[in-house]
């Protein structure tokens, strides 16, 4: 059985020769002089290393600098840190701690101590890293179930408002491509995937509250009276109230939070003269911003009972010039960003789920 794989970064060559003569008999031990030496192994090799003994005082790059790295990039994830230092001052703990690291060795080194520090780390360390997989694994097939219900909840949606099937896949596919431009031109948003994967599966929701619309109202081909549309605007606040009438447990789920706050305020337009509640600028939460945008381009290009669609550069023109009220300059030019591929990506995106509707039917 191959033995696992041990890091010393240490500028004391003899604290290192001190720790390889406690520890080579039972791991395998690799040696850096200096933070920087470390960073550019572990860039490279850092999936073959169990753990990371990291010394605090060094040239060019110390340990609380080395640790912060690690944490910043996430390469914790797969290995343990200890912290090793003749510094062992309650400052010093709480800060290796706080920056990531999982124990925190004295010098002098007692060999039993550290043997044993070593083993118990690798030991809780391997079996954190098993429970946070069965956890991963778990919350994946949660979050499977849960779009799964989302898409059919929101295909019950369009059935009812005579769409074509295709309105929920496309906003979807625009929030994440606006969402993935938004991160790349500003950071203003901080944005991880996960947020524009959680994002763009909750504005599958965005226009549940139509379900309790009227079918003479939703579905009329002419258009609609004052009075009507007052009707029609109710659906923002209606559905977000269903899913803040959900359980505690459930409306406490992060995509639930997004998803009401995507339904009700993914009408308000950032000049503040949109419904319901008249929102403007930074007020209107970036989710709803980017799904108000989404919704309403494939609105413009999509054929509906009461109007034709209009042709991707007619939207653009339109959406550009304000005739579909005031959005986020900064969406507006991620929109402008991902135009020249948004109708190829939106076809794409269709022709793969009627490859899967086929496949189901079969």
């Amino acid at each position: 059985m191959d033995k696992q794989k041990i890091l010393i970064v240490d500028d004391s060559e003899m604290n290192r020769a001190l720790l390889i003569d406690i520890l080579e008999e039972h791991y395998d031990v690799v040696e850096a002089e200096n933070g920087v030496e470390a960073i550019s192994l572990l860039s490279k090799q850092r999936a073959d290393f169990s753990l990371l003994l990291l010394d605090i005082m060094m040239p060019e790059m110390d340990g609380f600098e080395v640790l912060a790295y690690i944490s910043k990039y996430h390469w914790n994830d797969t290995f343990a840190v200890i912290m090793i230092s003749a510094d062992d001052t309650p400052a010093n703990i709480k800060r290796a701690y706080d920056l990531g690291a999982f124990d925190y060795i004295s010098r002098p080194f007692d060999s039993t101590i550290v043997q044993r520090r070593i083993s118990n780390t690798m030991f809780l360390y391997a079996r954190q890293q098993r429970l946070e997989k069965i956890i991963a694994e778990q919350f994946h097939e949660q979050e499977k179930n849960s779009k799964l219900m989302i898409s059919i909840l929101s295909h019950i949606v369009e059935f009812r408002n005579g769409e074509s099937g295709l309105h929920i896949l496309h906003v979807n596919t625009i929030t994440k491509y606006l969402l993935e431009q938004l991160v790349q031109l500003t950071d203003q948003y901080p944005l991880s995937k996960a947020d524009i994967s959680l994002i763009s599966t909750a504005s599958a929701l965005h226009d549940i509250g139509k379900i309790s619309i009227s079918d003479a109202i939703l579905n009329k081909p002419s258009r609609l009276t004052a009075e009507e549309f007052e009707v029609i605007k109710t659906h923002s606040v209606i559905g977000a109230n269903m899913l803040l009438d959900l359980p505690i447990e459930q409306r406490e789920n992060p995509l639930i939070k997004v998803a009401s706050e995507i339904c009700r305020w993914h009408h308000e337009r950032y000049d503040g003269n949109g419904y319901p509640d008249g929102l403007k600028g930074e007020e209107i939460p970036i989710a709803a911003q980017v799904v108000a945008l989404a919704d309403v381009y494939d609105a413009l290009t999509s054929e509906r009972c009461y109007k034709k669609a209009y042709s991707h550069e007619e939207a653009l023109k339109m959406i550009l010039e304000g005739q579909c009220g005031a959005f986020n300059p900064s969406l507006l030019l991620c929109l402008q960003e991902i135009a020249d591929t948004l109708e190829d990506e939106l076809m794409a995106a269709s022709q793969e789920q009627e490859a899967k509707n086929s496949g189901y039917k079969k």
